[in-house]
């Protein structure tokens, strides 16, 4: 799964596989909660940390784990909404979606170089 498409098949797939076999009906909103923040780890993924090198989708519990690694070392960070001359700039707000939307957001260095982003999305 190199395509941001790709992962929120995947998540919809898992998410939806689980209700399923649960008997549980699937809530929409946060199904997209899900898939809002499989998208950003995935186009963060490509736009900052070199492309995806791997993507891991789980039902765990009471949430849905999208892990994505990228060959970046570099950590996410917040980027300011305004220049130095207070003009908006574009971008920047992935990161804090995937913080608010996310239960558990931890980054981890990978021993071949690069990263893995984890973010636990709650199905509650």
């Amino acid at each position: 799964m190199s395509r941001p498409a790709d992962v929120r098949r995947a998540v919809r797939h898992a998410v939806v596989s689980r209700c399923r076999t649960t008997g549980t009906p699937c809530d929409e909103e946060v199904l997209a909660d899900a898939l809002l923040v499989a998208s950003e780890l995935t186009s963060n993924a490509i736009l900052h940390g070199g492309g995806i090198t791997d993507v891991d989708v789980d039902v765990d519990g009471r949430g849905v784990r999208v892990s994505v690694s990228d060959r970046s070392e570099r950590l996410p960070v917040v980027a300011a909404g305004a220049d130095a001359q207070e003009r908006f700039r574009p971008g920047g707000r992935g990161w804090p979606i995937v913080c608010r939307l996310a239960r558990d957001v931890m980054v981890a260095g990978l021993p071949s170089g690069g990263k893995r982003i984890t973010a636990v999305v709650p199905l509650c």
